[in-house]
């Protein structure tokens, strides 16, 4: 019997409408246990998070090479391009739409807090991470650029198994387990009600913003279709499972597993996958700027406050600073970087010219010790034995022969 496979799409759908269904009428002290295992689930992706980022661009960066430089600026470079493009065409949208469709609302300042209105899990286990995602990434890239900058293979072949060990974590744990996480997330927002009464409120910036971010998306895979000759919407089609679960879980990095496998789906290369899309998710803030800047014009055109250019182009600016800061950064420790790979290209041929100036200093050694053996009456002596069968005067020479 053929067995039937289920897309990653199809089960974070699947995982999302079974969520709101079941959390109209699953009685609370069901929900809560599905509330307590996203609890468990989300501190384990936590935890693990810093792990991934560690294992999969550590040795990425290393496998790269001398290269490893050049294309950490290109990719902050198009990041911070993408990002204010996207606060800019955001801004510009919400100008002509929001004004005609949200209304002056005064009840905002009223409303409550809605996490106070969430289920609580039935205990939490405490699971902090070993390090922060920046961490992570700064401690990736430093080890990452010595690696390719250093002939030793010993500290590379641990990341190389370290790295193996993450891809077994995502694919037997995280991936299998994320659909039941993401319907315990939809189902405590449907038990909640609270939440979804501010959904219903922002029901139309919702929609606005799901709009923006697929025209978006659209110009990104079109530019990024036409530069690598494929079809920008079979692209985009490959990357739905990771932005199913991006909504599921509202992390970039806890999509990070599922952004990478799509992307070596779409032809990327896997070392450019693994170097691209763990960075990414940190540093690429064209989705983030995206919400902020379109919740942000919706809450103060709703609250009568004016809106203005001036005010917003600092806002998304600031956000690029932040980039450029972090890019220069990145910038200085490459440049460092550089100058220590080719002084270490000419420490390896110096080590390699003195490793065989001493063996040819051996060898010498071993053909002077030879020479001086053979002017010895020793050597002339058990030549003339071996040779010409020769003895001493009164010594008797016995020679092997048939017995009879």
């Amino acid at each position: 019997m053929k067995k039937i496979r289920v897309s990653l799409l199809t089960k974070v759908v699947i995982a999302i409408a079974a969520g709101v269904l079941f959390g109209q009428f699953l009685p609370g002290g069901i929900a809560r246990i599905f509330v307590t295992f996203n609890s468990l689930f989300g501190n384990f992706l936590s935890f693990s998070i810093p792990l991934i980022i560690l294992g999969l661009v550590t040795p990425a960066i290393g496998d790269l090479g001398k290269g490893a430089g050049k294309l950490l600026l290109i990719t902050a470079l198009i990041a911070y391009g993408s990002t204010v493009f996207s606060g800019f065409f955001t801004f510009l949208s919400g100008s002509a739409i929001f004004p005609h469709i949200l209304p002056t609302n005064t009840e905002l300042t009223a409303m409550e807090n809605p996490e106070d209105f969430m289920l609580t899990p039935y205990f939490t286990v405490n699971m902090p991470p070993l390090m922060d995602v920046m961490t992570a990434l700064l401690l990736s890239f430093t080890i990452g650029l010595g690696l390719s900058n250093i002939a030793g293979t010993t500290l590379r072949d641990s990341f190389t198994d370290f790295k193996e060990i993450i891809i077994k974590l995502i694919e037997v744990v995280i991936i299998p387990l994320l659909p039941l996480h993401i319907f315990g997330i939809f189902l405590n927002m449907t038990v909640s009600g609270q939440v979804m009464s501010i959904i219903t409120m922002f029901l139309k910036v919702i929609i606005v913003i799901f709009v923006l971010h697929v025209l978006l998306l659209l110009i990104q895979f079109t530019i990024a279709g036409t530069i690598a000759g494929k079809n920008p919407l079979r692209l985009l089609k490959n990357m739905l499972p990771a932005y199913a679960t991006a909504l599921g879980t509202q992390s970039s990095a806890a999509t990070i597993p599922v952004t990478l496998a799509q992307a070596v789906k779409n032809g990327v290369r896997e070392n450019i996958a693994i170097f691209t899309v763990p960075l990414c998710a940190t540093i690429h803030l064209a989705g983030s700027t995206m919400k902020i800047v379109a919740c942000a014009m919706a809450i103060m055109i709703m609250a009568g406050e004016p809106v203005t250019f001036s005010n917003f182009s600092g806002f998304i600016m600031m956000l690029g600073i932040t980039m450029v800061v972090l890019s220069l950064a990145v910038v200085v420790n490459i440049k460092g970087s550089s100058l220590k790979s080719i002084d270490h290209d000419y420490q390896i041929r110096l080590d390699s010219l003195n490793a065989i100036k001493k063996e040819e200093e051996k060898r010498a050694k071993e053909l002077e010790e030879e020479r001086k053996y053979v002017q010895t009456k020793e050597y002339i002596k058990e030549v003339a034995k071996e040779k010409l069968g020769l003895v001493d005067p009164d010594e008797i020479l016995l020679k092997p022969g048939n017995v009879e």
